[in-house]
């Protein structure tokens, strides 16, 4: 398991992005995406898609793909602290891929 909770994507936007000098309004009018969808990901209830992190990565600079790794990372560490999902994961039997 990893050692540490990794921010959500949004949580990242909103701390070091949004502010005085850019609104989510202004940021959602220049990444083409309506205000509510860039606002469910500041806030975490949605998380960074294929086409988000495409449109991150020309407004921001970086790589999609540094966005989407930050997801996956989030979403990966969330579901490890699932106790259910634990409980469940410990019930899968090992497969064995099939002989040549």
């Amino acid at each position: 398991m990893r050692m540490h909770n990794p921010p959500h994507p949004g949580e990242v936007l909103r701390d070091g992005i949004i502010g005085p000098e850019l609104t989510v309004t202004e940021f959602a009018r220049r990444l083409g995406v309506s205000r509510v969808a860039l606002s469910r990901v500041l806030n975490g209830q949605a998380a960074i898609s294929a086409e988000m992190a495409v449109r991150l990565a020309r407004a921001l600079g970086g790589s999609a793909a540094s966005w989407l790794h930050m997801q996956a990372n989030y979403d990966l560490w969330q579901a490890e602290q699932s106790a259910a999902l634990r409980r469940e994961i410990a019930k899968i039997e090992r497969v064995r891929p099939k002989a040549a």
